[in-house]
């Protein structure tokens, strides 16, 4: 888990860091008559800072905009403590705040949780918090805009960046492939998302929302990565395939998919683990 870096970096927290702009990308046609188009480039909208790790305000297919907000990060960023294998968090009360950012980087404002709607550790490391304000509110109060969190699970090869509001920092890397499952010391999580190289995501960076270039959409959420060379320790993520086979790859880094998360929620942004489809660990 990236939160390892924490203890170390905390003096410096959120000062002295590089801000990385980008420019929105303009539309495109194929021809006059079927111009489509093209998603913003990736920027810092609706990402937010925690005390130790990044999130993002996400919104589901079917949220509306008068629906309580939700706020998504790691399971293993919650105040709490690290969940233990097997331990499923649901409805627990919470008034922890969360640094929003815009476009640009900048502090927009603060919301806050009222509970901790769903956490886990187990097969993924998601935490995701309700806060106390609509996604109407956070629009017309901040002027920021949530992230949709795909409801299709992403591509090996798909361009992406990981955006961490606790850093103000894009990496940018591609979908290098999948991981049947990723074992880090008690832990263990499923078809994970293995990144190119080039995301170099450090401590701070856990719960960071991860976006495909392509759609602008959510498609994991950034959790781990293999810092020393060890194998299966904490810190030090290692790949099991189906036969067994354990491959370790240093400083390679991990993002746990978030597609299965929308077929969890219920109208009224409620999580309901007992609807059809929904393949996240229950209680």
């Amino acid at each position: 888990m990236k939160t390892s870096f924490i203890g170390t970096l905390s003096a410096v927290a959120l000062s002295g860091v590089t801000v990385l702009g980008f420019a929105a990308s303009s539309a495109s046609a194929a021809d006059a008559g079927t111009a489509k188009k093209k998603p913003a480039a990736v920027n810092f909208e609706g990402t937010v800072a925690l005390s130790n790790c990044s999130g993002s305000v996400v919104k589901m297919p079917n949220s509306t905009d008068q629906d309580p907000a939700l706020v998504m990060s790691n399971g293993h960023c919650l105040e709490t403590g690290f969940p233990g294998p097997g331990e499923v968090v649901v409805d627990q009360p919470s008034s922890r705040s969360f640094t929003l950012l815009d476009a640009g980087s900048g502090d927009a404002g603060t919301v806050r949780a009222t509970k901790v709607s769903y956490a886990t550790m187990t097969d993924t490391d998601v935490s995701l918090y309700e806060v106390d304000a609509t996604y109407a509110d956070i629009q017309e109060k901040f002027g920021v805009k949530a992230l949709e969190l795909s409801a299709e699970r992403p591509a090996q090869g798909a361009a992406i960046s990981v955006v961490s509001g606790y850093w103000k920092k894009i990496y940018s890397c591609d979908v290098d492939g999948f991981v049947h499952e990723l074992r880090e010391g008690e832990w263990t999580w499923k078809d994970s998302v293995r990144y190119t190289p080039d995301c170099k995501t450090i401590g701070g960076t856990s719960g960071s929302p991860v976006v495909d270039e392509a759609t602008g959409k959510v498609v994991a959420v950034n959790n781990t990565g293999n810092e020393s060379g060890e194998r299966c320790t904490d810190y030090n993520p290692c790949e099991v395939d189906e036969n067994g086979e354990v491959t370790v790859r240093k400083g390679i880094n991990y993002a746990q998919q978030t597609y299965q998360i929308t077929k969890c929620v219920a109208a009224g942004n409620k999580v309901d683990l007992s609807l059809e489809g929904c393949t996240l660990p229950k209680p």
